[in-house]
């Protein structure tokens, strides 16, 4: 794909996927994440010809005008879109594919100060929620969700929708017929029955008072 064409697609991705997004030229000047795309583009290609400085600085004005920081060597697919954007950080050696979608928040980061594949591998059709965080060389399989809030730190297989602290599965979606097969989540189980224990003792704690209000009440002489 030409460059204008990727770019094309850049802006064509953000009007689908944001409902906000009312025009061409919107997003051409008013959204950070196709800045940030678009300065990532000139930085990526600086530091694969080895001007690796003159890629950090690009790297670095790109963080300070939109608040999205993408290591130059950061490998992103066609249609990639970052809505909203603040915080999002990107690093050094995390792949992302084709058609993916982050929110503001999200980190992609590391663990290992090896220099080494250290940063997650994002396949087709991720979204990524806000505030999410993907930590260490995992693989999130392809048109994976990760909830907002997350913290994964294991590979995800694809299809899979993951939530929580530290992220576990709770539903895989089937595209052959658009279902989604939730699973069982033992802590929300857990949580579940406790809120209806504290119900309950709240409505005989309620009675036992009613009850005792009842009996100390005085009586009136005839």
């Amino acid at each position: 794909m030409g460059l204008l064409q990727s770019i094309r697609s850049d802006i064509q991705a953000a009007k689908e996927r944001d409902p906000a997004a009312t025009s061409t030229l919107e997003v051409i000047f008013a959204y950070p994440g196709f800045h940030a795309r678009q300065l990532h583009r000139l930085a990526h290609t600086l530091h694969t010809r080895g001007l690796r400085l003159p890629a950090r600085l690009i790297s670095h004005l790109g963080r300070a005008l939109t608040g999205i920081e993408i290591h130059p060597c950061a490998q992103i697919g066609e249609r990639f879109f970052i809505d909203h954007g603040m915080g999002v950080v990107i690093g050094e050696t995390t792949i992302i594919g084709d058609n993916c979608h982050l929110y503001q928040g999200v980190t992609l980061g590391g663990t290992s100060t090896k220099r080494a594949k250290r940063h997650p591998t994002l396949g087709e059709g991720v979204v990524v929620g806000a505030g999410a965080k993907i930590i260490g060389a995992v693989n999130i399989g392809d048109d994976a969700k990760i909830g907002a809030g997350s913290v994964v730190v294991t590979n995800v297989p694809p299809n899979a929708t993951v939530i929580g602290v530290p992220g576990h599965i709770v539903a895989y979606a089937d595209p052959g017929n658009e279902t989604i097969l939730k699973l069982p989540d033992p802590e929300w189980d857990v949580i579940q029955r406790l809120e209806n224990r504290v119900a309950e003792l709240e409505q005989r704690l309620v009675e036992l008072e009613s009850r005792e209000q009842t009996a100390s009440a005085p009586v009136e002489d005839e």
